[in-house]
């Protein structure tokens, strides 16, 4: 499996290319420069994750709060949902 990032890769194939930059580099068997070349892959993957993350995370808070006003206008009118 390549390292390089793809285009839009899932979030597991990146997962999975993090894990395998992170082994090599704990092999200790890369080179200075082939250490540097795949730490600067990993923290490109690490920010890639971590951004579809919080992505995810506003979209979960997101589809939450939508349920907590659907829930309040309940409380406020129990009916409402009869005459639907």
């Amino acid at each position: 499996m390549s390292t390089q990032p793809e285009k839009d890769p899932s979030f597991a194939r990146m997962l999975e290319a993090l894990e395998e930059i992170v082994k090599h580099l704990e092999s200790g068997e890369l080179s200075l420069e082939e250490s540097l070349a795949k730490f600067e892959q990993g923290v490109k993957l690490a920010r890639a994750l971590e951004s579809t993350l919080s992505k995810a995370e506003t979209r979960v808070q997101e589809i939450l709060k939508q349920g907590d006003d659907i829930r309040s206008r309940e409380v406020e009118d129990p009916d409402a949902a009869n005459r639907a």
